[in-house]
């Protein structure tokens, strides 16, 4: 059977079945795609509130998947140098059209320069086990955000949800901003959202149809943990409060708005907005809870992957990286003020496209030429 690449490296190597493919994935990754879109379009009500931070979060655990199974899966393999090879020219090519996008200003934070980098720094992590990935996911879940809290204290932000562009390579003080933001203050800092892609690696290390079950629960779990315990701690023992002498005369609503609309990282006015699980926060509660619910979903997508009714969901998350793309130029080329139902029209014919796309022709366009530019370097050093 054929594997997939890019972002939809969705085969493992269970004992049973080396090469069975795990549609699963593919399903949870078209709901990613789904959900950013929704964010995207402005869909507004439930759908953006729900998917809002939490679909990119899913993303990048699958992300972290996607790489643990282009490197072996359950068994990593020998030679992973051939490995690295693929995974780091995959990285120099999402890194380079994650560039494009932002410099055509499509309407989004766009999120593919910063993971190239966050595939570069997981090179050196592919022949460490589940257990070790998970680890180290956790300490940087609340570690990680603590740093970027201190270091961020004493730098200068020149631009909230910064995404980078071209035009960012033209100069020293262009390159310096694209270094601080792709690492610590853009709209997805390596140093909050490593996270996530080695919970993804972890994941992508365990033979995933045997613990599917157990991925619920504990995804249910970590996302108790994560969204549950920020409430206590905002609503039930006073961090809401306290934020809200911050600003004063400031409004229930207008507190509500700082909360919920952070670029990528908190203020750094105060320790206590470290205590929000706000979409796009970057804070301890926010990983935690994102990453219990991107397992959850995972878990929940392999248990239901037989369901005939969700392949073109499955086949809009094999073609994740050219829905993605392809719905930021539609966008881009529709303008502001966008339509209603925007999203749900978009959704829709994303879908519908990428399900004729997958049966006719097989991978997404995107898709073959990443896998087609990795793949050659990759058997040289077979």
């Amino acid at each position: 059977m054929n594997t997939t690449d890019a972002l939809d490296e969705t085969t493992s190597s269970p004992p049973r079945s080396p090469t069975a493919r795990l549609i699963g994935l593919d399903v949870a990754r078209g709901l990613a795609v789904l959900g950013m879109i929704a964010v995207h379009a402005g869909a507004g009500g439930w759908p953006q509130q729900l998917a809002a931070g939490r679909a990119a979060a899913l993303f990048a655990v699958l992300a972290g998947v996607s790489i643990a199974l282009m490197s072996g899966g359950t068994r990593p393999h020998e030679n992973l140098a051939a490995a690295r090879v693929r995974i780091a020219v995959r990285a120099v090519l999402l890194f380079l059209l994650g560039l494009a996008l932002s410099s055509l200003q499509v309407p989004a934070m766009v999120i593919l320069a910063f993971y190239g980098v966050l595939f570069l720094v997981a090179l050196p992590l592919l022949r460490l086990r589940a257990a070790v990935l998970a680890a180290l996911a956790a300490v940087l879940a609340v570690g990680g955000p603590l740093l970027s809290f201190a270091l961020r204290r004493g730098a200068q932000v020149s631009e909230l949800g910064y995404h980078p562009g071209f035009a960012d390579l033209t100069s020293a003080a262009g390159l310096g901003k694209l270094v601080q933001g792709l690492l610590l203050t853009g709209a997805y800092p390596v140093l909050t959202w490593l996270p996530f892609l080695l919970a993804g690696m972890a994941l992508g290390r365990l033979d995933l149809r045997a613990v599917r079950g157990r991925l619920v629960a504990a995804g249910a779990g970590l996302g108790l943990l994560g969204y549950g315990g920020s409430w206590l701690a905002m609503d039930v023992f006073g961090g809401r409060e306290h934020l809200s002498a911050l600003v004063p005369g400031a409004s229930p609503q207008v507190l509500e708005i700082l909360l919920s609309s952070a670029f990528g990282t908190t203020p750094t006015q105060d320790p206590v907005f470290l205590l929000s699980a706000a979409p796009h926060s970057g804070t301890p509660f926010e990983i935690v809870g994102a990453t219990g619910v991107a397992a959850a979903v995972i878990g929940l997508c392999l248990l239901a992957e037989r369901w005939v009714v969700l392949r073109p969901l499955g086949a809009t998350g094999a073609l994740a990286l050219t829905a993605y793309t392809g719905h930021l130029l539609v966008l881009k080329a529709i303008g502001a003020p966008q339509p209603p139902l925007l999203w749900l029209v978009l959704a829709a014919a994303v879908v519908l496209v990428a399900a004729v796309w997958r049966r006719v022709l097989g991978r997404g366009p995107l898709e073959r030429l990443l896998h087609r530019a990795s793949i050659a370097p990759a058997k040289a050093l077979s």
